[in-house]
This record gives structure tokens, C-alpha cells and sequence, in this order.
């Protein structure tokens, strides 16, 4: 399967035969970055702000998928697990939904908008996290601090960075963290970026926890 990034917390999830998931598509007057122009089966929303629920930007009959439960579709596994949004103690706060998202046994987890650490009884219900599309700078979501204590608990292959100020972000009202901050807490300097990430099966995946930085791909597809 292929992930590739469409900045901010936007994702495109694709695998032969299998239904195409897109992740928190965006208004993008309210992100910096160009009109998305992409399609998808699939939308998922973890969070009910134009930054991450513009559903109208993907083209196509899609589905979508704004909160918890378990889906099926088009071959795919979808399992949505409310988190607190941006309150952690009041009841009737904004809410946010992680996705994890099955792909014949390969698990990639998309933590929205989220801005704790999740809990324990969280981490247990989604099962093993093969890939996780994490937030990691700050503007209403996880520090770059807070991610890699998610990442611990967590124990993903593969960690792709998401929600971090890039030269598209300088003008828009929520001010977000460099990357830069977070690859220093996780001991790493800088990492050559790649256009996708492509995972054949469970198998190809490394040992080790690995950091990898998707180039933000124009909106064409």
C-alpha cells in the first residue's frame, strides 16, 4: 500500500483492488496550502474544524467516516476510537477520533487532532499500530514533546510526522511548531524527505521505529 501526504493532517491512503482512504482534507484558506484536488472511497474526519473536515475538497461518491465505530468498506478495516479534543476534563468539549485503518493486517493509525497522550485503555483497543500518522506541532495539537511519548506507548514501525509548519503555513491564523523541534526529541537530525511511503505487507516493515518525512505533494491527483 502507499501513503502519500497532501500536507497539514491530509493523507491519501491507496492499495490495489482496495477502497482509497483519505484523511482530514482541509480548507485550505484556512491551512496555507493549495486546493486539494484529489479523490477517495473514503473520508475520514477526526475533527470538526475546517482544518480537518472539508469533505466537500475530495472528489468522487465517498463515505465518510466522522467519529467512532467499526467500518468495513471496500476491503478496508476502519476503527475509530474517541479521544478529547481540546479539553481533557469537560464532558461536552471538542471531540476527536483516532483512525486505525486495516489494510490486509497492515495497520496504520491517523491520530487526528488529537492533543494528549492517549490512554492506556486507548492504546489497548486498537490492537498493534503498524504505521502512525502522528501530529507533532503544537497548534491545538501534540507538542513535539508530547509525540514522542505517544510514539513510546504506541511502539509503531513507521512514524510519518504530520501538522507541522512548513513554508505553505507562515500566514494562517493557527501558528505551528517546526519539524525541525520534533525529529531533536527524537535524538534525529534532519531527514531527507520522500514523495510516498510504500509498505508491500507487514513484513517489509522495519524492526526498529522508524521516522519518515513525506514531501508535501501537490494537489493534482
Amino acid at each position: 500500500m502507499e501513503i502519500t501526504w497532501y500536507g497539514h493532517s491530509c493523507f491519501r491512503l491507496t492499495e490495489r483492488s482496495m477502497a482509497t482512504v483519505v484523511t482530514d482534507p482541509y480548507d485550505h484558506k484556512q491551512v496555507g496550502y493549495e486546493p486539494l484536488k484529489i479523490k477517495g472511497d473514503i473520508v475520514t474526519v477526526s475533527h470538526n474544524t475546517p482544518g480537518h473536515n472539508f469533505t466537500c475538497a475530495v472528489k468522487g461518491q465517498s463515505i465518510v467516516i466522522d467519529g467512532p465505530g467499526e467500518f468495513e468498506i471496500g476491503g478496508v478495516f476502519i476503527t475509530g476510537v474517541q479521544t478529547n479534543g481540546h479539553t481533557k476534563k469537560l464532558e461536552d468539549g471538542p471531540r476527536n477520533t483516532m483512525f486505525l485503518i486495516d489494510y490486509n493486517g497492515l495497520n496504520i493509525l491517523h491520530l487526528g487532532d488529537v492533543n494528549r497522550v492517549p490512554s492506556q485503555t486507548e492504546v489497548e483497543s486498537l490492537g498493534p499500530v503498524h504505521i502512525a500518522l502522528v501530529p507533532v506541532g503544537a497548534g491545538g495539537s501534540l507538542t513535539a514533546m508530547k509525540a514522542t511519548e505517544v510514539i513510546s506507548l504506541l511502539e509503531p514501525n513507521i512514524v510519518i510526522p504530520m501538522h507541522y509548519a512548513t513554508p505553505h503555513t507562515g500566514n494562517t491564523a493557527v501558528k505551528l511548531e517546526p519539524l525541525s523541534r520534533f525529529l531533536k526529541e527524537m535524538g534525529l537530525g534532519n531527514l531527507e524527505s520522500v514523495p510516498s511511503l510504500k509498505v508491500p505487507n507487514v513484513n517489509a516493515l522495519p524492526d526498529e521505529t522508524k521516522v519518515v518525512v513525506l514531501s508535501y505533494q501537490l494537489n493534482n491527483q
